[in-house]
């Protein structure tokens, strides 16, 4: 308590509060154009925070990062078209409440959502750090191979009533992942003797294409008029949110826990937490036929748990300096630069900068409801604008954004090309989530399973052999069947 009482005063310096304040409308912003993502506004923010004292430097990437991870959910909501990954998993969710003139609804709910996920997860971080971190240092390539067969699942569950175009969805941003360097041999596959492309397809530029250029080459090649988005105006967001959120309460706390607890591990992230919860949302939920064409349900676990997913990514590299995701591999350089060795000895060499940490996190996720909600005003603008004049500033935006993140044309490049092939894929009815689904958990799919090979000498039962990997495994070989036993008992009952 003492320690608690020590950190106060760091946070609440009128110095620290105008930093908080003005990384959190920056952070907003950030979020809000597609392209500039949360780890991006981080990346800005690190020059800066050279010349600030660890409090305000930590809380100003703590803040804006919460902001971007919410802001994302604006341009979806309302162009249908991604700001952050993290929005990615419900973006066609909130498009269609927009389209049914429920943008108010779909965003307060964001908003709500948000901000309870976010408080859940910084009590997360708060209270249970190093137990969570523990249980995150403990998985090896097994635990890793298995829940990201268990990600992969999740495709099954977002491919609407097609899970066979699903599944071909899934697969080729599988293949799309396995383009670069062979993680082992180091042989190039699938480059075409490109040397950009021995790096792999960068996720952002695919994940822009996919949504927005998809979506501009949709109004302009469209021979019939285009679905009117209600001109509306947003008025009160809060207006019925309390229904919702009674109603969806087991919703709220289902994804602010999976939030958190997919936080932790590392190399997770926001983005996998969402697709993770929104595919439990429909899996679990009494209404799953009106999953994609406008339900609220998905909405509040998936945005529950974004938010919450950003204190469980401080775990480990706050106790074990293992990084959650690509936000706090910056945060760890950072807390080196500023003396802050991240690991167990911080919390007892330093207890007043890591629980004046704690503070700012509740502190930017209290904060993120006036700021939030001024935004949400404020995106009204979006509605307002003609297609054939939003359409060309949102294709400039989305090349800059793209251009932006290795200052090469080449992003542009990959903007462009994947942007038709999901304008194609839509047009013959392939959905756009699974394709996504498998370029982020590709990558980790791939290299933990030859590095368990690797480990086991080729036996597949070492896959097993570890509890915890043992328990994964299990779950997802019972998801796997599921199907089959229940056409089993179906054939059973009819007989």
């Amino acid at each position: 308590m003492e320690t608690f009482l020590t950190a106060l005063p760091l946070v609440f310096d009128p110095y620290v509060l105008m930093v908080i304040i003005l990384s959190g409308m920056f952070g907003l912003f950030m979020g809000a154009v597609p392209g500039l993502s949360a780890t991006m506004a981080t990346a800005l923010l690190v020059p800066v925070t050279f010349f600030m004292d660890p409090v305000p430097a930590l809380a100003a990437i703590v803040t804006a990062t919460a902001m971007a991870i919410f802001a994302g959910d604006l341009p979806g909501a309302l162009l249908r078209i991604p700001g952050t990954p993290a929005s990615a998993a419900y973006t066609d969710e909130a498009f269609a409440l927009t389209r049914k003139g429920k943008a108010e609804l779909a965003l307060g709910t964001g908003l709500a959502a948000a901000v309870i996920g976010g408080l859940f997860g910084s009590a997360v971080l708060m209270f249970t750090a190093p137990m969570l971190a523990q249980v995150a240092k403990n998985f090896s390539s097994y635990e890793y191979f298995w829940l990201a067969c268990l990600g992969l699942t999740c495709a099954a569950f977002i491919s609407g009533s097609d899970p066979v175009k699903g599944s071909i969805s899934l697969l080729l941003g599988l293949l799309i992942a396995t383009i670069g360097l062979d993680p082992m041999s180091g042989q190039a596959r699938f480059t075409f003797g490109s040397v950009e492309l021995m790096g792999g397809v960068s996720f952002i530029p695919a994940m822009i294409g996919m949504f927005a250029l998809a979506e501009v080459l949709r109004a302009v090649t469209a021979t019939k008029p285009q679905p009117v988005v209600p001109q509306m105006p947003i008025g009160n967001v809060f207006r019925g949110l309390g229904g919702v959120l009674a109603k969806y309460k087991r919703n709220l706390l289902r994804g602010s826990v999976i939030g958190a607890a997919v936080g932790a591990l590392p190399g997770a992230g926001s983005d996998i937490a969402a697709w993770i919860s929104y595919a439990v949302s429909k899996r679990f939920s009494k209404e799953p036929e009106k999953f994609g064409t406008g339900h609220i349900e998905g909405l509040v676990d998936a945005g529950a748990s974004n938010n919450a997913a950003l204190g469980g990514t401080w775990v480990p590299a706050l106790v074990f300096g293992i990084p959650g995701d690509s936000i706090t591999a910056i945060v760890i350089g950072v807390l080196y630069l500023k003396g802050m060795n991240p690991g167990p000895t911080v919390f007892l060499q330093q207890p007043e900068l890591i629980y004046a940490i704690f503070i700012t996190f509740f502190l930017a996720n209290l904060l993120l409801l006036p700021l939030g909600f001024a935004a949400i005003k404020g995106s009204k603008q979006l509605l307002r604008m003609h297609r054939m004049v939003l359409m060309p500033v949102i294709l400039i935006f989305c090349m800059v954004g793209t251009f932006a993140i290795n200052n090469t044309v080449f992003g542009i490049g990959i903007l462009l090309v994947l942007g038709l092939i999901a304008y194609l894929m839509e047009e013959h009815g392939f959905p756009i989530a699974p394709a996504i689904l498998g370029l982020v958990l590709g990558p980790l799919l791939e290299d933990a399973f030859m590095t368990s090979m690797i480990k086991g000498n080729g036996n597949l039962l070492t896959f097993f052999e570890r509890p915890i990997a043992a328990g994964l495994g299990l779950a997802c070989i019972l998801i796997w069947t599921s199907p089959l036993w229940s056409r089993r008992r179906r054939r059973m009952a009819a007989e």
